[in-house]
């Protein structure tokens, strides 16, 4: 079975990616190749910092290895907090202080539009490949749900019109931003792996 390190150390992230991938392709976390760096996320675009954590894994451990970067980006917010959503609130904030922040600046703005975008980015075979997934929805004026993470209480994707947080797991990936990059990225994997074995 093919191995793949994912460059990330998010058990929510890991799970879902698993869950969407099944059983064709073994992911390895960063903890699992005793990969404890900060891997910096410098870019000034989702797919760049993608592309910046698949190769440091790829040059400093020498594993095949996909990352992802994910950005909420809200209409009435110029597009904020994009890519610095992870850290919307500061350097060392949680989920729940990200979204404190964003419903404070959305206070009084009817305008709610928002979507979140993610970008895979593959490092595989010296060859580098990213693939992208969007879904469109809203912002919530109050949290609502306990499933999901990050700023999932909080985003009402336009096709439920209930949030992420309020969706199962399954129901959530067939949707999700993640999941269309990711079931993208599954299908290229598809291919590659059936014409190494042709």
């Amino acid at each position: 079975m093919k191995k793949l390190v994912f460059a990330t150390n998010n058990p929510h992230k890991l799970a879902e990616v698993r869950e969407i991938l099944g059983n064709s392709i073994e992911i390895l976390s960063l903890s699992d190749i005793n990969c404890h760096d900060d891997i910096p996320e410098t870019a000034d675009t989702l797919e760049g910092n993608a592309l910046q954590k698949a190769r440091w894994v790829r040059d400093r451990y020498g594993y095949d290895c996909f990352s992802d970067d994910t950005g909420l980006m809200v209409d009435a917010l110029d597009g904020a907090p994009g890519v610095y959503s992870a850290r919307y609130a500061g350097p060392h904030c949680s989920p729940a202080d990200n979204i404190r922040k964003l419903l404070s600046e959305m206070e009084g703005k009817d305008d709610r539009e928002a979507h979140f975008a993610t970008v895979v980015a593959l490092c595989l075979d010296g060859k580098e490949y990213t693939f992208s997934g969007r879904v469109d929805g809203t912002i919530a004026r109050t949290p609502a749900g306990t499933d999901g993470f990050g700023y999932d209480p909080v985003f009402v994707p336009v096709e439920t019109g209930v949030s992420f947080a309020e969706m199962s797991p399954e129901a959530k990936n067939a949707i999700s931003h993640r999941g269309r990059a990711v079931r993208a990225f599954a299908r290229f994997l598809t291919e590659e792996t059936a014409d190494a074995d042709n």
